[in-house]
């Protein structure tokens, strides 16, 4: 009898549904009181969202009691590893001496010269998530240059406030045409944001040199991620970051690196270091917590001199809080030393190489990127270079890996097509070795197929 993709979902999946019962009476039991039974619409997943228990090190365990190897990491959160004894120390100690006055605290300084040394940026200010960090820098970059239009690269996610949900997609059909994307805003946001927003392909220069020669005088600043990293991982080519910074140095106008997912992750310093480009703003989250939530927006002392000086309040209740500061202290002077990117990236090269490896042998073609912590792979005959490229990706394949890794005992970001995997402190080897073992049986599984056209998932987008 043949078979085909969809066979191989709807089998993986009735092994996960198999192995998830406690998860699967906790989402029936949180839809009577939390919107799709879960507590943020990213956790939502099929066949059913996965509950969690615990973490420790590189494992988390469901609430089923089934033990992971976990590369999902919170969303690229926890490279320093769950409950790392540095971090759980620090959590500790502050907790038993207040969690919250409104007021800085000595620790704020110590992690603000800390990311000043590593992201080449003097002036540092706190904040609560991604989307609080971006949402300052772009207020900053209006309210100095006094201009309302902003630049952001077509298909990115900057978080989930009015002025960056404009070009948020999930098919390829909805994006128009090349030369004029289309800017319609996301569910919630009014129309009237959009026309505030200009999009440019990424890796894509010419493009925006021509926005800027039109509409230069009008563009506060560009947003961007130095690599883009909701399309697996898509670095910038040589040359582009360093023309983007030259053509808004140009214009006058103010240069945002997005490094929520970057930032101590892919580099020491980031992808700042590591592609030697140093922005006017840097917008931090994620993983400078340590699994607490965080923020922090890092800038030259010209920018951040409209905060000291009046022109733009940047504020919030819980910014500086004493538990994330003692957290974030303890990650980057005591956790993510210089050393550990290294043995990091050896483990992710190596799972790179073997996970390539394997599909090649099943004469499946695929690209993929390590960083640091940071790396991915994708069963694809083109590298990407753009949002568009990347959604020719058989979005069923990522599925299918996402459903053979996790019954395999290997936690992944669910919709695996837009998420790279995330190391930890804690990963070694072995741990690798685990992944590229899944591969090969996933690549043995689609060779075995007759197609990868499914009814389930579309090509060109997340869900069907």
């Amino acid at each position: 009898m043949s078979s085909t993709i969809d066979d191989a979902i709807t089998a993986e999946e009735a092994i996960f549904l198999s192995r998830t019962a406690r998860s699967r009476a906790l989402h029936e039991q949180a839809t009577e009181v939390m919107p799709g039974g879960v507590t943020s619409s990213w956790s939502s997943s099929r066949p059913v969202p996965v509950w969690i228990d615990r973490g420790v090190g590189a494992h988390v365990w469901d609430a089923d009691g089934n033990r992971y190897i976990d590369y999902h990491a919170g969303y690229g959160v926890n490279v320093v590893g769950h409950a790392n004894p540095h971090v759980v120390e620090a959590v500790q100690r502050r907790v038993t001496e207040g969690t919250h006055f409104a007021q800085p605290v000595e620790d704020a300084i110590v992690v603000a010269a800390a990311l000043a040394e590593r992201f080449g940026l003097p002036q540092w200010r706190f904040c609560n998530s991604g989307t609080e960090a971006t949402m300052d820098a772009i207020h900053l970059m209006r309210a100095i240059t006094g201009r309302d239009l902003v630049v952001k690269i077509e298909g990115s996610y900057h978080g989930h406030h009015d002025l960056v949900n404009v070009s948020i997609w999930r098919s390829l059909d909805d994006l128009g045409p090349v030369d004029n994307p289309s800017r319609e805003p996301g569910a919630g946001v009014a129309t009237a944001f959009a026309e505030l927003v200009r999009i440019v392909p990424f890796n894509d220069l010419d493009a925006a040199t021509r926005l800027f020669a039109e509409e230069g005088d009008d563009i506060a600043g560009l947003i961007i991620e130095p690599m883009m990293m909701n399309a697996g991982i898509i670095p910038p080519e040589p040359g582009y970051l360093e023309g983007l910074r030259d053509l808004t140095r140009r214009n006058g106008s103010l240069l945002v690196f997005d490094e929520v997912k970057t930032g101590l992750v892919v580099a020491w310093g980031g992808a700042t270091e590591l592609f030697g480009v140093t922005p006017d703003l840097v917008c931090l989250a994620k993983a400078l917590g340590g699994g607490v939530p965080c923020g922090a927006i890092g800038g030259s002392d010209e920018v951040m001199s409209a905060i000291s000086d009046g022109r733009y309040d940047q504020v919030g209740t819980f910014n500086g809080n004493p538990l994330t500061m003692a957290a974030a202290r303890a990650v980057l002077t005591e956790v993510l030393l210089p050393e550990t990117y290294g043995a990091a990236e050896e483990i992710g090269r190596a799972m790179l190489a073997g996970c390539a490896e394997a599909l090649a042998d099943q004469g499946l073609e695929s690209y993929g990127v390590v960083h640091g912590f940071k790396g991915s792979v994708v069963v694809h005959d083109q590298r990407p270079a753009n949002y568009r490229e990347f959604l020719e990706v058989n979005t069923a394949i990522c599925h299918l890996n996402y459903l053979m890794q996790h019954n395999r005992g290997v936690f992944t970001a669910p919709w695996g097509k837009s998420e790279s995997w995330t190391l930890s402190v804690a990963h070694t080897m072995e741990d690798g070795d685990r992944v590229i073992e899944n591969t090969a049986e996933l690549a043995r599984t689609i060779a075995a197929t007759d197609s990868t056209e499914s009814e389930i998932f579309a090509v060109g987008g997340i869900t069907a």
